[in-house]
């Protein structure tokens, strides 16, 4: 199961290496990528969480989230890679390796 996370708890759970998901309720490639996201977390040891920009603009502002869904690769609080749109779960995975 991927944990939605909020402002308050962002930048604790980024520690590590941590693949975010900024997404929306409203948003259909969203929709169609979660499934894909729960499937990686189940079979790899990757940690993934979620954030809904709607309930989180600051995090979205902050990280110039402009499209959705965006996935962003964080090491120790840094980015350090970035996606936007639908990914296989192929692509999701390598980046997550590189």
């Amino acid at each position: 199961m991927i944990k939605e996370i909020t402002n308050e708890d962002f930048n604790e759970v980024i520690k590590g290496t941590v693949l975010v998901d900024f997404n929306a309720t409203w948003c259909g490639p969203c929709k169609m990528l979660k499934p894909v996201l729960e499937e990686i977390s189940e079979e790899r040891s990757f940690k993934i969480v979620s954030v809904d920009v709607d309930n989180n603009m600051e995090l979205a502002r902050e990280y110039g989230v402009m499209t959705i869904p965006c996935l962003i690769l964080f090491k120790d609080g840094k980015e350090i890679k970035r996606s936007v749109g639908l990914k296989t779960k192929d692509d999701i995975i390598s980046m997550m390796e590189e």
